[in-house]
């Protein structure tokens, strides 16, 4: 099975936010992980699930933890 990666206008759209936010993100280490080859940046499908799963919360008050690394 092929795995599946995402650019980073394929991910802004799926989350309906900006690519320069993912930018953000990979600056301060903030998103889901993330390849980088070249020049060009893709994300894994699973590490996108992985951090989607991560943000779920119950309340406001909650605060994710940090995956494994």
């Amino acid at each position: 099975m092929a795995i599946r990666h995402l650019n980073q206008i394929e991910l802004a759209a799926r989350w309906n936010i900006s690519h320069r936010t993912l930018e953000r993100w990979r600056w301060t280490g903030e998103g889901p992980q993330f390849i980088k080859i070249g020049g060009r940046v893709v994300y894994r499908l699973e590490d996108i699930e992985a951090f989607e799963a991560n943000q779920l919360r119950a309340s406001t008050a909650e605060t994710p933890t940090k995956p494994a690394a």
